[in-house]
């Protein structure tokens, strides 16, 4: 009997690869969610491909009533939350809508799966969480002091999940993802996001003609004046999901990991690779520049090797290379 796992955010560009990864693994799937930036066709394309009894998907806000949902799909053992609103710049412009949607919506959540009897949860947090980088790289005892709403946001929801760990048996592991990129390995299903705040993502649209390139990131004190991030492949985070739900059914203890490569890249150098691996020389036009992001975020990655035995194994370039194949199919995401 295939274990039946619930992902919330399935429709989003990291849910929907999940929810891919999982089924190729042999999980069922009970997916949820609001449509509002997720999308349908990811998960009807896999139903198609894995069957419905393999995959169900409901269309709910996290802050409505979840009971009816969980009632009718009994023995899920486990919770994979991706759901919630994630763009630093917006955060900034619309404080109100971050903690509505991600506080409130994983409280919501959370207190339904305990009342129906899952305690066990992988919670999609941020790097966002640490701010400003005090040393890098960045370890999970690293200061968690947030400089936007969107990082505030998920500090808190780690914090109502910590409590609800302590108080009421629930079993969690909560990832602080570093800068996703990517697409699954075979192009079927990538980032549909409109406009996509990911800066590999627009690189490549600006490589394929897609839409033209802007530089959205502040000057910041690296060599280039732009920021340095750490860039993980989806189809590896997704990895980590599934190794960590695997932890927690076989008994493993809660923990906080990041998620993340260990080395950084700059937005510049970013984009030259972009233009060596697609051969295309595009123009890198300034745009208007994003609110609250720090200058340098680089993850250690020691705990996950340690604790979940995980670490990427994908290049910037098998990146690159992926959304290239998604991009040249999916030129606009889904429709």
């Amino acid at each position: 009997m295939a274990e039946k796992i619930l992902i919330t955010g399935a429709g989003g560009y990291l849910g929907s690869i999940t929810t891919y990864l999982f089924l190729q693994n042999g999980y069922e799937v009970v997916a949820l969610d609001n449509f509002i930036t997720g999308y349908r066709e990811p998960l009807e394309l896999l139903q198609k491909k894995f069957r419905k009894e393999k995959l169900r998907f409901y269309e709910v806000d996290l802050r409505d009533d979840l009971k009816k949902i969980l009632d009718r799909e009994t023995g899920i053992v486990a919770a994979v939350h991706f759901a919630a609103s994630c763009l630093v710049d917006e955060s900034m412009k619309n404080p109100r809508k971050y903690f509505t949607n991600n506080v409130t919506g994983s409280q919501n959540l959370l207190a339904a799966l305990l009342e129906a009897g899952i305690d066990k949860i992988v919670f999609s947090s941020t790097a966002a969480v640490y701010g400003e980088a005090k040393n890098v790289p960045i370890n999970e005892e690293h200061p968690t002091d947030p400089i936007n709403p969107y990082g505030a946001s998920k500090k808190m929801v780690e914090e109502i999940v910590q409590w609800y760990g302590k108080l009421l048996g629930l079993h969690y592991v909560i990832f602080r993802y570093f800068n996703v990129c990517g697409a699954s390995d075979d192009g079927l299903i990538g980032d549909s996001k409109k406009p996509s705040q990911l800066l590999m993502q627009n690189a490549v649209r600006g490589a394929l003609e897609i839409e033209p390139f802007y530089l959205v990131c502040p000057e910041v004190d690296t060599n280039d004046k732009t920021p340095i991030r750490d860039f993980v492949n989806v189809v590896d985070l997704a990895t980590a999901h599934l190794k960590a739900v695997e932890y927690l059914l076989s008994g493993g203890q809660s923990e906080v990991i990041n998620l993340g490569t260990g080395t950084g890249n700059s937005v510049l150098e970013i984009v030259e690779r972009v233009q060596e691996i697609t051969g295309v020389k595009f123009d890198v036009k300034k745009g208007e520049s994003r609110k609250g992001d720090p200058a340098k975020l680089i993850a250690s990655n020691k705990k996950a090797q340690q604790v979940l035995g995980w670490q990427p194994e994908r290049s910037i370039t098998d990146s690159i290379n992926s959304l290239v194949k998604w991009y040249k199919t999916h030129p606009h995401g889904w429709e």
